[in-house]
């Protein structure tokens, strides 16, 4: 079989960013896979994502590059995945990365494979030259091709202890039941408390990134201090050029300490928490700020992320015209041109334009330099619309419209709780109809699928596609109620326990049992730069369950959190999903139902707020077809029942009552 470029028919922008390469991209597919074992071939395995910059970097210095590409043709079968299509892949194969290297992996993400899939070499990016301490990509592949021709025994010894050691990454079953307790809560606090950055908010140094689960498990803990941490990182991030001041939004991280110049791709993964986190922030701080950054947000991601069918593209990419931030910064003098001498000193002041540019020592990207009075916001407004309307008559940093299932939950669950929390229908709106495409085109026969674009709907869904729905789901039933979401919600926990669920040991695989046969089955706690899936599936199940009272969920749960505290007690750092999953399994949230008239049963909701420590569910007279447990009498008047575990209290229908 010749081989030949095959990724033009992908439904992965990414990949059909080089479907014109000289390079013969295969999908990772069992075409490609025969391929390499039938002629022992090793695998020049790729992966990257359509907003990675130097995933870019590489493209056009070496795979664009004719000579290099007839290298990598000549020694390798060349597979090109998307690891936001496939994270089953990336997660496996950051892992062989980083025990193959001892250090940590990135996009892209380059190794070589032997035809059985197993890696044993690689590294991430390549230049074409040498340059950075780096060898010449076209030198690596040829070193590499002989290696595998003349040391195989030394590859096939290597091979099977690397995959001895990935088995190991996997906990095994606990022993005896352990009786959870508040110290790893308490430790995961102290650790956060001394990786603090007291002046600029966040955790470490630069890079910095936002680190949302974090934040969230500050945001729930009783304690000020914690909360404080989580409140000054929100408002340092607000304040800085990781929020975009002119369009709203925020970067995927920050270059620098400061949140100041971002790496300025726009991902949604990243949006939907933390619109979530400060929408909980306004309500704790009552903040004005906090409420000017979710507007903003959440006019960006209807503005900019949703698609005409409903569903929420996945990101912006960092470059436009070839040059990162390009878009996003600004010219002292195009701000003069386009303001009046009045706004442009107040811009100037505002946002940094009077002091030295700040990125790359040319431009000016936009931070809150300083703070305004009252009578300045609407001069401001002024200023911030002229902007952004000369901006958007910029070439546009390409987005990557594929509609990712986990993404898209991330982004549901954020709008749907900021719509709650600032009592705004158009924000439900938005998460509703992303939510409705998700049932409509990713939902088929029972099975949930994991990627959409252009019509076309595919690839088996993952734990993190099933978890996150499933809290998204549970967000959606406070923000309004519908009995279909909630029949949606049992589907989608029923199908976490037969196909994800690890039986004997406990925990979630990240690809379900029927799941194509891979060279390692990660199952992983750890949060990464989205939570955790086996923590959202256990916080998410226990909730369920508490909801139901349907003790099988609540099982799992309990089984997921055993597996991993072993792991959690001996260092809580990386398991803040987990963490918060135990601490609703030691105290349960206390479950609020209302039942009465529409209009006195939304003064209800909005005088309750939203807690983390609780769920509401606001059930209009009318409502047909209620589960036993949330079938409660009507009434002319609201009423409300609070459930805590199996316990529930004698109805009341005086607010003041229940608030206290």
């Amino acid at each position: 079989m010749t081989a030949r470029n095959r990724l033009a028919a992908e439904t992965s922008p990414y990949l059909l960013q080089h479907a014109a390469n000289p390079v013969h991209w295969q999908p990772w597919d069992e075409q490609a896979l025969t391929l390499a074992r039938r002629e022992n071939r090793p695998i020049l395995l790729s992966i990257g994502y359509s907003a990675c910059h130097w995933c870019h970097v590489m493209a056009h210095e070496s795979f664009e590059d004719k000579d290099v590409a007839a290298v990598m043709n000549r020694l390798f079968v060349n597979i090109k995945v998307d690891r936001e299509e496939r994270p089953d892949l990336d997660q496996i194969y950051q892992t062989a990365h980083y025990l193959l290297t001892r250090r940590n992996g990135g996009w892209p993400l380059t190794l070589f494979l032997a035809p059985d899939g197993t890696p044993f070499f690689g590294g991430t990016y390549f230049p074409k030259a040498p340059r950075y301490g780096l060898p010449g990509f076209a030198d690596v592949c040829q070193q590499v091709a002989a290696a595998y021709r003349e040391r195989g025994e030394d590859i096939a010894a290597q091979a099977g202890e690397l995959r001895a050691a990935m088995l190991d990454t996997v906990p095994r079953a606990p022993g005896d039941r352990a009786i959870l307790d508040h110290a790893p809560l308490d430790a995961a606090e102290a650790l956060l408390t001394r990786a603090f950055d007291t002046r600029y908010g966040g955790f470490g140094g630069a890079p910095k990134f936002p680190h949302p689960t974090d934040l969230a498990f500050l945001l729930g803990r009783d304690s000020a201090p914690a909360r404080e941490m989580a409140l000054t990182t929100l408002r340092r991030m607000g304040e800085g050029g990781i929020h975009d001041q002119i369009g709203g939004g925020f970067a995927r991280y920050s270059v620098d300490e400061r949140w100041e110049i971002p790496h300025f791709e726009k991902m949604l993964c990243d949006n939907g928490p933390l619109l979530a986190l400060c929408a909980d922030a306004w309500a704790l701080s009552g903040e004005p700020a906090f409420a000017r950054i979710v507007e903003e947000t959440a006019a960006w991601v209807c503005r900019e992320m949703q698609a005409p069918e409903g569903g929420y593209f996945s990101a912006l990419d960092a470059d436009s015209e070839g040059e990162e931030g390009k878009y996003y910064v600004w010219d002292r003098e195009e701000v003069a041109r386009l303001l009046t001498p009045q706004e442009s000193a107040l811009a100037a002041r505002r946002w940094g334009f009077d002091g030295p540019p700040n990125f790359e020592n040319r431009h000016w990207h936009p931070r809150v330099a300083a703070a305004i009075t009252a009578d300045e916001e609407a001069l401001l407004a002024g200023a911030r619309q002229k902007l952004f309307a000369a901006r958007e008559r910029r070439v546009r940093p390409g987005c990557d419209d594929k509609i990712l299932t986990s993404w898209n939950a991330l982004m549901i669950e954020g709008m749907a709780h900021a719509g709650r929390v600032f009592g705004r229908p158009d924000w439900l709106l938005s998460a509703r109809r992303a939510l409705e495409f998700l049932r409509s085109t990713l939902w088929c026969d029972g099975r949930l699928l994991a990627t959409a674009r252009g019509g076309r709907a595919h690839l088996d869904a993952y734990l993190d596609d099933h978890a996150f729905l499933l809290a998204a789901l549970l967000e959606m039933l406070q923000a309004e109620y519908h009995n279909e979401d909630l029949e949606f919600a049992v589907a989608l926990a029923d199908s976490l326990l037969e196909r994800f669920e690890d039986r004997d040991a406990g925990g979630f695989f990240f690809t379900a049992h029927d799941h194509e046969a891979l060279m390692h089955r990660p199952k992983s706690g750890h949060d990464n730069a989205t939570p955790s899936g086996n923590g959202i599936a256990a916080f998410a199940l226990q909730r369920l369950g508490h909801l139901l009272g349907e003790t099988r969920y609540l099982a799992a749960a309990e089984r997921t959190i055993q597996l991993f505290w072993p792991q959690i007690r001996q260092a809580p750092g990386g398991f803040a999903s987990l963490l918060r999953a135990a601490g609703e399994a030691m105290i349960a949230p206390d479950i609020v139902i209302l039942r009465g008239p529409a209009v006195p049963l939304a003064n209800w909701v909005a005088r309750l707020g939203a807690s983390p420590r609780r769920v509401v569910l606001a059930l209009p007279n009318g409502t047909a077809g209620l589960p036993p447990p949330l079938a409660k009498p009507e009434s002319d008047t609201v009423n409300a029942w609070v459930c805590r575990g199996v316990t529930c209290s004698a109805p009341t229908a005086n607010i003041e009552d229940l608030l206290n």
